[in-house]
This record gives structure tokens, C-alpha cells and sequence, in this order.
């Protein structure tokens, strides 16, 4: 239990497509933590009282910054925390600001910027592929002649694998710069994210992800997640997550020393680090690190005995407490992110009670209303919904996953 007249309050930045303000809001009644939530839309922030809710411009961080330090004047916060990529650098901006444990700013900016993550690492002695920043302004005709195949084009701020292509020849690159042009059209990226976009060689192997948490620099490893299906393009949708890893230990050290090496790299200190990797003959090779926990509703796949779930720790180290994880208490779970079969509207979603009634299932949930347009990756970036599972061993939970998702349909009207 926290001191909550001691400690002051705990803001949580949520921006409005977040999966997640429920989980930590859950997360801080357990602990005992008083809470105020900002948001850039009023309509985030109606269910809460006055005091206990302020709204923040997200993309003017300055501006963003000057509101917090005001809401502090009359409610002193102990703590803040980005819930998703859209708030990680104005918390910590905010953060210093007001003296509260945070990431570097410019570390926060780095990691969420896939060019310059790459630009980092480049001369950090890890595995790293060739990259170049090109201007959407250019005839993609004229650099797709330049280019040694296969290689990945990326935007450079956008999420859960958005724009996100792979050209494996020439006319598969000008498809993918004219599909990736249309699809920043239709965000509000700023600046050198609304105006370039990454293209790096396209590294083979199977993927894995590690979800970790920095104290002072030090990571401590909270999950491996294997990812049974191949990611290989042209678009890399991902889908199920299984931990703990089933590849060897010494691999798995080595993971984990390859992502503390990229922290480092990148100058993060402090709070939720979530890290893809891909695994070859030639080395582990890391394709992100964000600066915030893992997305969607993932986080409901782990559970840490004593300390909770992933959202009470993340709490517990803001506010300076003693994480409290009882690994003994970790069994093996998993979450499948339910793949978009096609775009369209979504009429009826049948078969949740078998999926559910599958041994090992803890819960199917359908995140997409009736109603709602389907847009799938590359183009759109929610999921449809997320099935949970735990069991004895990593391949139960694999399986029962697989079999849950078996038992769903979906009719899609398409547009």
C-alpha cells in the first residue's frame, strides 16, 4: 500500500485510441494510488471528477509541458506515466521538468523515431542493417533502382506494424512508397515523420520480443515472448505471443544482453522497455525498442505472483517502490492479437463461447464494435480483438490459443 498524502498523485497521459487506461487504472486502485488522467480529448477525461483529470496538448510537447507543471502547482504529482507511444515523450519531458523519475527526453524521442533508433545503434557494435531516410517528395521509380533487395520500407512514428512493407524488386517498391504516401496522408504525423520514410534491408529470422524494466539503467527482464508464426512479409501483422521463450538459456541471455546493449545505445534509464528482435545465423538483431510497455491489451498474458500484473509494476517503479515479483509465480501464457481476415464492416462475431470454453482459455475479447470498418494491416493498426491463455507448458498455450481462434467467424460486409 502507498502513502497516497505523502507520495501526491499519479498522472496517467492517455491518448484517445488507447487499449489501456483501464488496466492502470485497475492497476493503481490495487496499490492504493490516487490518480488523475490527461488526455488531448475531453471526451476521455468525462468520466472522471474535477481534480482528477487535465487536458494536454500531446503534439506541442512545450506547450503540453507548461499544463502539467500548472495542473502540478494545485494537485503535486509523484509521478507520471505515458500509457502509449503518443504520450512517452511529453511524460518524460514533463517529468523532468518537475523532477520526477524519467527517461531522457532525447532518449524518449530516439526510440520512437525508427531512423533515429537506426542512426543510434549504427555505431553501437550490434547487428544492424543498411538504412537510408528517404524524402516522399522523391520519384520512388528513380530510388528503386538503387536498391539491393529484399529491403523494408517503414514509416518512421507510426505503430503496430503500419506501413510497414516489404519490395522484394522494383515495382514492389514504387507499390509500397506510393502505399505508404497514402497512409501518412491520413495521420497527423509531424515533421520528418510526415515527410520521409525508412528503407532498411530486410532481415530474416524468426522474431521474438522481450518486455523489460529499467531501474537506473540496469534491465531487469520481465518476459521473452516467442512468436510461433513467421513474419516474412510483404506485411508483417503479428499475431500470437508465448512466454517464457522456449529457446535455449544462453540464447535467451544473449537477448537479453543485445537489448540492454540498445538501451544503453539509446540513453533510456528508467521505466517500461519493450524490444523485437530477429534471430539468424548472423546474430541477434533488434528491430525496435520503445520506451513504453508492450501495446494493446498484451499486458494481460503476464502475471507476477505478489508483484501483480505488468501495469502494478510499472506503477510500483514510478513511484520509487519495490516491485514486489514473485517469479515463481509465472506460468506459461500467451495472447493472440485475432488477425483483420479482410477489410470491411463488421456485422456479427460468432463462436465465442466455444473459443472460450477451450481448456487453458482465461478470456476472448472482442475489441472492434459491431458496426466498425475493418482496415487491415498495412494500412490500419487495431487489432480485432485479443485471446488469452495460460498452462503448463509453452506449447499447451499455443495450442489452445490456435484453438480458440479456430472457433471464430466473422462477417464482413465489404465496403
Amino acid at each position: 500500500m502507498t502513502d497516497t498524502a505523502i507520495r501526491g498523485r499519479l498522472l496517467l497521459l492517455v491518448p484517445t485510441t488507447s487499449y489501456r487506461i483501464g488496466d492502470f487504472l485497475r492497476a493503481a486502485e490495487r496499490l492504493n494510488v490516487d490518480v488523475a488522467v490527461g488526455s488531448d480529448q475531453r471526451g476521455v477525461l468525462a468520466q472522471f471528477s474535477h481534480g482528477r483529470t487535465i487536458t494536454v496538448d500531446f503534439k506541442a510537447i512545450d506547450r503540453g509541458v507548461g499544463q502539467i507543471a500548472g495542473f502540478n502547482e494545485h494537485y503535486p504529482l509523484a509521478a507520471i506515466i505515458g500509457v502509449d507511444q503518443e504520450t512517452t515523450l511529453l511524460a518524460a519531458a514533463a517529468s523532468a521538468t518537475l523532477g520526477l523519475r524519467h527517461n531522457p527526453p532525447a532518449s524518449v524521442e530516439a526510440a520512437g523515431d525508427k531512423y533515429r533508433f537506426r542512426s543510434r545503434l549504427a555505431n553501437s557494435g550490434l547487428p544492424a542493417p543498411w538504412f537510408t531516410l528517404v524524402p516522399l517528395a522523391d520519384d520512388p521509380a528513380a530510388q528503386a533502382g538503387q536498391m539491393a533487395y529484399p529491403v523494408v520500407l517503414k514509416p518512421l512514428a507510426l505503430s503496430a506494424s503500419r506501413g510497414v512493407v516489404r519490395a522484394d524488386n522494383p515495382d514492389q517498391f514504387v507499390a509500397a512508397f506510393a502505399r505508404i504516401r497514402a497512409i501518412l496522408a491520413q495521420t497527423d504525423s509531424q515533421g520528418q515523420a510526415a515527410s520521409h520514410i525508412l528503407v532498411e534491408d530486410y532481415i530474416p529470422g524468426r522474431e521474438v520480443a522481450l518486455e523489460g524494466l529499467l531501474d537506473d539503467g540496469h534491465l531487469r527482464v520481465l518476459a521473452i515472448f516467442d512468436k510461433p508464426d513467421p513474419l516474412e512479409g510483404p506485411y508483417f501483422e503479428e499475431s500470437l505471443y508465448i512466454t517464457p521463450s522456449r529457446l535455449p538459456a544462453p540464447l535467451q541471455a544473449d537477448i537479453a544482453k543485445t537489448v540492454g546493449a540498445g538501451v544503453a545505445a539509446l540513453g533510456l534509464s528508467e521505466g517500461p522497455v519493450h524490444a523485437e528482435l530477429r534471430l539468424n545465423d548472423d546474430g541477434i538483431w533488434l528491430i525496435e525498442i520503445a520506451a513504453r510497455s508492450i501495446g494493446g491489451l498484451c499486458s494481460r498474458a503476464l502475471e507476477f505472483g505478489a508483484g501483480g500484473r505488468l501495469e502494478d509494476l510499472i506503477i510500483r517503479h514510478a513511484l520509487g517502490l519495490p516491485p514486489g515479483i514473485d517469479s515463481a509465480a509465472q506460468a506459461a501464457s500467451g495472447v493472440m492479437m485475432i488477425p483483420i481476415p479482410a477489410a470491411g464492416t463488421l456485422r456479427l462475431v460468432s463462436g465465442l463461447d466455444a473459443a472460450r470454453a477451450v481448456s487453458g482459455i482465461q478470456d476472448v475479447t472482442i475489441s472492434i464494435p459491431l458496426g466498425d470498418v475493418l482496415v487491415p494491416v498495412p494500412d490500419g493498426n487495431r487489432y480485432l480483438g485479443f485471446i488469452f491463455a495460460a498452462g503448463a507448458t509453452p506449447m499447451a498455450v499455443e495450442a489452445a490459443l490456435r484453438d480458440a481462434h479456430g472457433k471464430l467467424e466473422f462477417k464482413i460486409d465489404a465496403d
